[in-house]
């Protein structure tokens, strides 16, 4: 098992002010650092990454699409900047060193048809999602397709629909992952959520109801770490949670109050969770 930090807790693009905070995470324990990749200069992610790999951390890598490049888009020309994007994102992944890219780039997070998925989206998502697997084993980058939740996108919501998905895109560079937040809204069994997709399971966020710090809300972690014991997991484990850092991200996180002391501290207390549950049953 490896456990990481998303740092979307921090910054949206993170930059050298940084890095003393990663250093800290290091310190703490962690074994790596999800980063988020919306800046596509690869120049910079090349020398952030020879930064991280001196501090002996690993990393994975999150991104998102948009409406203007929404790969289950009608129009061909914004699927084909979808999948373009996608790409230039394992470009900047490869610089960096990222293992796994996570997210729901499948389609654009917060647009909405105002009805479920249509087969046609559901084949151009497919089709997108194939020809990005594709550069992925290219460039040797993993690929963790995320759903979320009902609220957020439209394609993807529960992880049996992201299993189906990816055995359908059908190429060993793409597989899912499974995130507990959002299986806390949508799953009725989270048990069986995580069976249903366990052979093409890859990464695993953990995340509480509030966003906050994981094992201080709601969400039924015991079933949660129960079950991924069972299916013999045993890839990353990411606290992912939001705060009021940046205000861009709290407001597309919809994050309005502060529900947590400091973020390092929620990254400790997350790391400590997530190191005693693992010790009580792997």
């Amino acid at each position: 098992m490896k456990f990481g930090m998303n740092l979307l807790l921090w910054s949206g693009d993170p930059d050298d002010s940084l890095l003393p905070v990663i250093e800290e995470l290091k310190a703490a324990g962690f074994d790596g650092v999800e980063i988020p990749l919306f800046n596509l200069d690869v120049d910079k992610w090349t020398k952030y990454g020879e930064k991280i790999k001196a501090m002996d951390l690993k990393c994975t890598a999150v991104t998102v699409r948009n409406e203007e490049d929404n790969p289950i888009s009608p129009d061909a020309a914004v699927r084909a900047k979808g999948v373009e994007l996608n790409k230039k994102t394992l470009d900047c992944c490869a610089a960096l060193g990222a293992e796994t890219l996570v997210g729901p780039y499948h389609s654009a997070i917060g647009y909405f048809s105002g009805a479920g998925p249509t087969a046609d989206e559901w084949k151009w998502g497919v089709e997108s999602m194939r020809q990005v697997a594709e550069y992925a084993g290219d460039v040797d980058v993993m690929l963790g397709v995320e759903a979320l939740n009902r609220f957020e996108c439209y394609l993807l919501n529960v992880h049996k629909d992201s299993a189906k998905f990816v055995r359908e895109v059908n190429h060993p560079n793409c597989k899912m992952m499974y995130d507990t937040f959002h299986s806390n809204i949508e799953e009725a069994d989270m048990a069986q959520a995580i069976r249903d997709c366990a052979d093409v399971l890859h990464h695993v966020h953990i995340s509480e109801n509030n966003r906050a710090t994981p094992g201080t809300g709601h969400v039924d972690f015991d079933t949660n770490f129960d079950a991924l014991k069972e299916v013999g997991y045993d890839g990353w484990m990411v606290v992912e949670a939001f705060g009021l850092a940046l205000p861009e991200i709290a407001a597309a996180t919809k994050i309005w109050r502060k529900m947590f002391d400091t973020e390092l501290q929620l990254a400790k207390d997350g790391l400590a969770f997530m190191k005693q549950e693992v010790a009580k049953r792997w």
